[in-house]
């Protein structure tokens, strides 16, 4: 993808610091669904791939249920390397980072996007809401479409609400997703 060239490298915020890899994302680059969540988990920091610890899995289960497939999506986080202990991804590290995810999103398709955590709702929809008062409603970023969510981390610490929600959510998103 064109754009990333020096991402493998940066040092643009403290994070570079302590990772292990950076994980750029992973996908077609006309995916059906562009996923973009908050910042690498463990798992991915260890892997270099984005979502496949216990969060990839519960997200990637719920969205099977909507007849998408990891496949189908380009995935991918606000922050390219993971923050201390998961903690949220502070303001400078999401300026720091925000250049490459405008070029992965330029390199990729018209897909719609689905923004996971409150990190990535007010990134990709310029907005200063909570998550709460956003899910589940179809929003612009640009010429794309897309929704927010909760997080899968958080349905994995919040119990069957929170997971519902999530449930609900990919529900709205499924209207948007071409076939």
């Amino acid at each position: 993808m064109r754009g990333l060239a020096g991402l493998e490298t940066c040092r643009g915020c403290a994070l570079a610091a302590g990772r292990q890899r950076v994980v750029i994302g992973s996908g077609p680059e006309r995916a059906r669904l562009i996923v973009v969540g908050e910042a690498p988990g463990a798992s991915e920091d260890a892997g270099g791939e984005p979502f496949v610890g216990r969060s990839g899995q519960l997200l990637f289960g719920l969205l099977g249920e909507v007849g998408l497939t990891r496949e189908a999506c380009y995935v991918t986080n606000v922050v390219k390397c993971r923050p201390p202990a998961n903690r949220t991804p502070r303001a400078g590290e999401v300026r720091a980072c925000s250049h490459w995810l405008d070029a992965q999103l330029e390199g990729l398709g018209p897909a719609p996007l689905l923004g996971l955590g409150l990190v990535a709702a007010r990134r990709l929809f310029d907005t200063r809401e909570g998550i709460a008062s956003l899910r589940g409603r179809v929003l612009q970023a640009g010429a794309r479409r897309g929704i927010v969510s909760y997080h899968p981390a958080a349905a994995l610490r919040g119990g069957s609400r929170v997971r519902e929600a999530l449930a609900e959510d990919l529900g709205v998103l499924a209207t948007l997703v071409a076939p």
